[in-house]
């Protein structure tokens, strides 16, 4: 019987498990870095409702009998996508030197907020793009900073959940946005859009001004070799002195992993890619499981779910936005309790099964029932709500959590840049590409509900993917999912996988040596 299957090694990984202190102050702070979803999903989610304003129909688009062309509406929806794109990938350059927190912090206060000042001065398109590229930029920087924050300060047995919350509070944002779009649609003035771009500055205001209480994370310092701010920040979140030999131990197992990683030399871009210890693999899963997320055809719901549902015949589709946004909210909530008691992978995989049929249904009533038939506009919300609940209860939330936790520290900050940023490259993409894909007219492909056999598609896409590269980290400390990686070949060989916390305080996972002497101590601890 090998040893990661063995009573002892389950015997010895229970040893010391609960530790002295309280969990509260660790959990605090995650679901307040959480916040930082509602930046992300309020801007997702009033461009929406502004593009369908009759004040700002009137003034914006060039030609305004016509309304917003293709080209128009792929710029104002896609550019802020461009901005979070090029802040993702800046991320790491400033939280692996100035800390997580500070890099949070700076994007809410001046970066997104310089971009919410340009957009409601606006009074056309190109001043209004500027300043959804500039918010994009620190949304981008956020969206790579938060899943860090949250996975460095958190308990392992609540860190999925946690990490999920991100995704709750893009869920609220994206009502609210469609909340504030219905109370102001009707205004015969500026303030139709003005005060729904205006508001985001309270966003902003909360979560930057919230952090400048908060500690940074202790893996950051210990990165950076600050052992005292390590332990202090450590103590923080555990409410025990610095000097309790629990919160030792924490620390000495996570500087343990740290030089271990650290041997190799320090970390650079390329070696995002190495192979050593699956890097590359788990690159390869981060930035694909970030880049079906956006695949799923979520988005698009959310960028041109108004105009949709007006072109399928639905009256008032604005309370049909809210509705679903009301759906995407609620039905996150499972998928917080579900990622830490179904796990990952059956969460991601499940969840994708329901998507998969929900779209090819869509697709087919849509294609073979006309738009006047009440009976098929009825099937049209019903699914879009059902694929909604199913993308809020497993995708949306689990993603960031799988993301957030499956990279080592040396290379963490650049490889959740590089996963965030494909999620924001394809959000760009497919917000660029979906008003000419579902548009009918010169130029365009005119595939209107057509449209969902290919996010069907690639939700059978997403089926596979998560079963051949999602590894099972529920449960884990970030350091036991680096002693996975290194021991376990498959994803699907996960679920059956048993940690040594002997493993990464001595950076040996595998040797004979090592394994004969977890045993000799597995066996001095049960005497």
């Amino acid at each position: 019987m090998g040893l990661e299957n063995s009573g002892l090694v389950r015997k010895f990984v229970n040893v010391g498990e609960k530790r002295a202190g309280s969990t509260s102050m660790g959990i605090f702070v995650g679901l307040f870095a959480a916040f930082g979803g509602v930046l992300y999903g309020y801007d997702t989610g009033t461009i929406s409702g502004i593009m369908a304003m009759p004040y700002v129909l009137a003034r914006f688009p060039k030609n305004v009998e016509d309304g917003f062309s293709s080209s128009e509406s792929s710029l104002i929806v896609s550019i802020l996508s461009v901005g979070t794109f090029f802040g993702a990938l800046l991320a790491p350059f400033i939280s692996d030197n100035l800390g997580r927190r500070w890099t949070i912090i700076i994007s809410a206060l001046i970066v997104f907020n310089l971009g919410v000042i340009l957009q409601t001065a606006a009074t056309a398109i190109p001043l209004f793009c500027a300043g959804r590229a500039i918010a994009g930029l620190g949304v981008g920087l956020i969206s790579a900073s938060i899943p860090l924050y949250q996975s460095e300060s958190t308990p392992k047995w609540i860190r999925g959940a946690v990490v999920s919350c991100y995704q709750f509070a893009i869920t609220i944002g994206i009502l609210l946005a469609a909340c504030v779009n219905e109370g102001t649609k009707d205004r015969n003035d500026s303030g139709s859009y003005r005060i729904p771009i205006a508001v985001q500055f309270l966003w902003s205001l909360i979560l930057g001004g919230g952090l400048f209480f908060l500690p940074e994370t202790p893996r950051f310092w210990v990165s950076k070799g600050e052992e005292a701010k390590a332990k202090d920040s450590l103590s923080r979140l555990r409410r025990i002195p610095a000097d309790h030999p629990d919160l030792v131990e924490e620390y000495d197992d996570i500087k343990a992993s740290f030089d271990f990683e650290m041997a190799h030399g320090t970390s650079t871009w390329w070696d995002c890619f190495s192979t050593r210890n699956k890097q590359r693999k788990r690159l390869i899963t981060g930035i694909w499981l970030q880049a079906f997320q956006q695949l799923t055809g979520i988005n698009f719901i959310f960028y041109y779910g108004t105009p949709f549902f007006t072109s399928a015949g639905i009256k008032n589709p604005f309370i049909i936005s809210i509705a679903t946004n009301i759906v995407n909210v609620f039905m996150t909530l499972p998928g917080v309790v579900l990622i830490e008691t179904l796990g990952r992978r059956k969460l991601l995989i499940g969840g994708a099964v329901v998507m998969c049929v929900s779209e090819f249904i869509i697709a087919i009533v849509g294609t073979a029932v006309p738009d006047t038939n009440t009976s098929g506009n009825k099937v049209l919300v019903a699914f879009t709500c059902t694929f909604i609940a199913a993308f809020a209860a497993s995708w949306g939330p689990a993603c960031w959590a799988v993301v957030g936790e499956i990279f080592p520290l040396r290379t963490r900050a650049k490889s959740v840049a590089m996963s965030t940023s494909s999620n924001w490259l394809w959000n760009w993409a497919i917000a660029y590409a979906t008003p000419y894909l579902v548009n009918t007219g010169p130029g365009n492909a005119g595939l209107q509900k057509k449209v969902f056999f290919v996010w069907g598609g690639c939700n059978f896409l997403c089926i596979l993917f998560a079963w051949a590269f999602v590894y099972e980290t529920k449960g884990y400390t970030l350091e036991q999912v680096d002693e996975m990686y290194e021991s376990v070949d498959q994803a699907w060989q996960s679920p059956s996988w048993v940690p040594s916390e002997h493993a990464f305080r001595t950076g040996d996972f595998s040797t004979a040596d090592t394994k004969e002497k977890v045993v000799s101590e597995v066996e001095d601890a049960s005497v």
